[in-house]
């Protein structure tokens, strides 16, 4: 089959102005492109399995020893309160995760400002930019707790 030359095949139309409608405005060429731009069938798909990929810790059961360690340094630490101080330590606790099951530990300096033994939790000390939050954490979420020199 013989190539055949657009020029002369075509002779007849190809030097036609292009059409122009009179009722519709010009099409720019970014909606013009919007048109074959892929279609996002799933749109929060990969959102999705990002979260399906991140990952989370269970929370570690504390053998009875552990617990007894901690009840004492809390215990050390409300003495210390009473006598009009609020000291610093490092403590590391649970933090549950919000979308899914099982959290992540997270080991932060922080300055208690009092024990609440009836609801069994330690009430942090924090200052942030609109003033004093306090943030509670549960004793049976606390890991571990280590004196701040």
């Amino acid at each position: 089959m013989a190539i055949k030359n657009a020029r002369i095949e075509y002779a007849d139309i190809i030097d036609l102005p292009h059409h122009q409608s009179a009722t519709r405005k010009h099409m720019s060429l970014y909606d013009r492109a919007a048109q074959f731009s892929p279609f996002a069938a799933l749109s929060g798909y990969d959102d999705m399995v990002i979260e399906e990929a991140r990952r989370t810790d269970e929370m570690t059961v504390l053998e009875d020893w552990d617990k007894d360690e901690i009840g004492r340094k809390l215990a050390w630490i409300d003495e210390r309160i009473q006598r009009g101080s609020h000291p610093e330590v490092l403590l590391t606790y649970f933090v549950p995760d919000e979308k899914k099951s099982g959290g992540t530990y997270i080991t932060a300096r922080e300055q208690i400002k009092r024990i609440d033994a009836t609801d069994q939790q330690v009430v942090l000390m924090r200052t942030t930019e609109i003033g004093h939050v306090n943030l509670t954490i549960d004793f049976n979420k606390l890991a571990d707790i280590q004196e701040v020199d």
